[in-house]
């Protein structure tokens, strides 16, 4: 079978290790075996995605590592964030799939059940939330965002705190099922997906782990023939391809 290649950007530059913890999401999804996922992180990007001028950043960011994409023989994009962080901008882009990993989790989330709540680390997040289910026409069927406060690490995820952290999910999660009324939870970040294997085994609601859903949407994309419409996302008439690369060079260049 020929090998699918699949870009999956990582939205902070980030070491070998620790591209590797957020690799090890692919480990929990069943794809095919012509399926090739490559993990590459960002140049650019905010120190976390905690406002509206963090996601200008990271837009570039994201754009800048998929500018490529295509004339590298990608097969497809995924974006590795729920903040969908330069999707739109690289589907203008590019003619293969690029998928949103928030868009395919809201999807996933709807063949499911009627109404999901979004799972946070904390409500710092929420506002990027709020953004991408408004820009869908979803706000009506995102019926809870909780988080039990506890501050994100985005390179080293949960290691050595599952004991104290995975409770806490726990509880916000009841909470947006039992108080919310939501019927599918959905993690609200990809740096949350060690949390996903406890979280189904004592929740009695399906919970979607969002990068390895836009994995298979990825895959679905390609295995169909499909990628996104001209229709929607129209190319640009002067690339800013250039602008982009020049801006994330000299950020590259900056003394740390």
């Amino acid at each position: 079978m020929p090998t699918s290649k699949v870009l999956v950007i990582v939205p902070f530059p980030m070491s070998s290790d620790d591209v590797a913890s957020r690799a090890a999401q692919r480990d929990s999804v069943r794809l095919d075996s012509g399926v090739e996922l490559a993990y590459v992180p960002v140049r650019v990007a905010p120190g976390s995605y905690d406002s509206y001028a963090d996601y200008a950043l990271a837009d570039v960011g994201i754009v800048d590592a998929g500018l490529d994409a295509q004339r590298l023989g990608y097969d497809a994009v995924c974006v590795d964030t729920m903040s969908d962080s330069g999707v739109a901008a690289l589907r203008s882009l590019l003619e293969i799939p690029v998928v949103g990993t928030a868009r395919a989790a809201y999807c996933l989330a709807l063949e499911l059940g009627e109404r999901f709540g979004v799972l946070a680390m904390w409500s710092v997040w929420f506002p990027m939330y709020k953004k991408i289910v408004t820009e869908q026409g979803l706000a009506d069927r995102c019926v809870a965002m909780r988080a039990p406060e506890i501050q994100p690490d985005n390179r080293k995820l949960l290691a050595g705190r599952e004991a104290e952290v995975l409770p806490h999910l726990l509880e916000s999660a009841k909470r947006c099922v039992d108080e919310d009324g939501a019927e599918v939870i959905v993690l609200g970040s990809t740096t949350m997906h060690t949390a996903h294997a406890y979280l189904r085994a004592h929740l009695n609601v399906p919970v979607v782990n969002p990068g390895p859903a836009s994995y298979r949407f990825a895959q679905m994309s390609m295995e169909l023939g499909l990628a996104h419409s001209r229709r929607a996302y129209r190319g640009p008439r002067q690339s800013p391809a250039e602008t982009i690369r020049l801006m994330a060079d000299a950020v590259g260049r900056r003394d740390p």
